[in-house]
């Protein structure tokens, strides 16, 4: 093997030139590749820490209050014992908040607009402080009560600055119009789709307004320390809870908001559980990323194959160039194996380097965009919920780039290595000649 390392080595030295072509090829398709996989990545875990640090916890315990059979509200009611029972029982458990859920319109003195409205606790609320960057006021001001915190889109449109007191109104559980008063103590950046209609409100300010009790909230929500971990803590939770008698809803992957009409529909009253899992509450994150995911790999897919081709197409040229070379060596008794080989672990070498460089030259890219923080269009801001351009090219991408192109590479060499093996000595000879 090494005699056929030396050789395979020596050839691609011989023509440096065709080396050259070829291996800058290569290196393109693995920069390519690693720099989108960097980018889905980066992308999945912007929009997963964004995501769920303004919409849904990695693990959502919540569910639905029904006065009459006819009737829900997004509430649950009595949660501290609950709250200390999913603490207990959920491991690798970073952080809990709870959260109070609404919907209503927004009033200023010039404008409005209707608003998904969240009640927050901010002096437990570590994740969403980290998360949210601000524009001018504070956040910990929040800690203050009837207070609020809108983004930039929604301050540019209800005319509203830090100091100006808004209006909310809504129509509490039982059917009456309600109205609360408060102030905007901060205003934060955008931070795409979900910051657009969400707009973030003392917990007291929410219970005010839909006239609840202290010991009642929208949602207890889990961050784990692990997000892959959510479904089975999930699937744990609910066989908890379910052993303390109280109901729980079966699972289903769509968000809460989606659940009212089924909900309504069951003859039930009082309350039940409902848990779920970000994978649910952001399900149009999934339907993003998976399109992303589906419009990469064909591209890649269609870059493999123009990768193929011209390594077989150099590889036919090749041989014909050294037919004469390749009789010569089958004519000292060189095996037929061996030839194969030696092709096989020339286009492999080439396949190595190139990869390597073009990995290499992925990352510092990768690097290069992460610290320039370049500014992405308003039209993907709504989508990837940041306004700068973040990619992560992390060994287990850059390795998996790198065997891919190098494993599909080397495999395009088999038919015409496997040709030259076949060549007689003597009519290889002659037909060199």
């Amino acid at each position: 093997m090494n005699t056929i390392i030396q050789i395979a080595f020596r050839n691609l030295l011989q023509h440096r030139r065709r080396s050259l072509l070829l291996g800058g090829a290569i290196a393109m398709v693995t920069l390519l590749l690693v720099m989108l996989s960097a980018l889905l990545n980066g992308m999945q875990a912007t929009m997963l820490r964004n995501g769920t640090t303004l919409s849904s916890g990695h693990v959502n315990v919540a569910g639905f209050y029904k006065v009459t059979a006819g009737n829900a509200a997004p509430l649950v009611t009595k949660f501290e014992p609950l709250k200390e029972l999913v603490e207990k029982a959920t491991p690798d458990l970073s952080y809990v908040v709870t959260r109070g859920r609404g919907f209503g319109k927004i009033v200023s003195e010039e404008s409005s607009l209707n608003s998904v409205l969240t009640g927050i606790d901010i002096q437990n609320e570590s994740g969403f402080k980290e998360i949210v960057q601000v524009a001018s006021g504070k956040i910990a001001d929040l800690a203050e009560p009837k207070t609020a915190l809108l983004f930039e889109k929604q301050a540019e449109r209800l005319h509203v600055k830090v100091g100006d007191n808004i209006t909310v109104s809504s129509q509490t559980f039982r059917g009456v119009n309600n109205t609360v008063d408060v102030k905007v103590v901060a205003i934060g950046r955008d931070l795409g789709m979900l910051s657009a209609f969400n707009c973030f409100v003392h917990h007291n300010a929410i219970r005010d307004l839909y006239e609840l009790d202290p010991d009642t909230t929208g949602a207890i929500q889990l961050y784990l320390k692990n997000a892959d971990d959510a479904r089975e803590v999930a699937a744990k939770l609910r066989t908890v809870v379910a052993a303390t008698g109280l109901r729980v809803m079966e699972p289903v992957e769509q968000p809460f908001w989606r659940k009212f009409d089924a909900v309504k529909r069951e003859d039930w009253t009082g309350q039940k559980i409902d848990i779920t899992t970000w994978l649910d509450e952001l399900a149009f994150m999934r339907y993003t990323l998976t399109t992303l995911s589906a419009l990469i790999f064909v591209l890649v897919t269609v870059l493999l194959v123009i990768i193929v081709i011209g390594v077989m197409n150099t590889l036919w040229m090749a041989i014909r160039e050294r037919t004469r070379e390749i009789g010569a060596l089958r004519a000292i008794g060189m095996q037929r194996g061996r030839v194969l080989w030696m092709f096989i672990v020339e286009v492999a070498l080439l396949a190595l380097g190139a990869t390597v460089v073009g990995s290499a030259g992925a990352t510092v890219l990768c690097l290069g965009i992460n610290a320039a923080k370049i500014v992405v269009p308003k039209a993907f801001q709504m989508f990837l919920m940041s306004e700068t351009l973040w990619l992560i090219a992390d060994v287990p991408t850059v390795a998996r780039s790198l065997a891919i192109i190098a494993v599909v590479t080397t495999l395009g060499a088999v038919l015409p290595a496997w040709r030259a093996s076949r060549l007689q000595p003597v009519k290889a000879m002659q037909t060199a000649s």
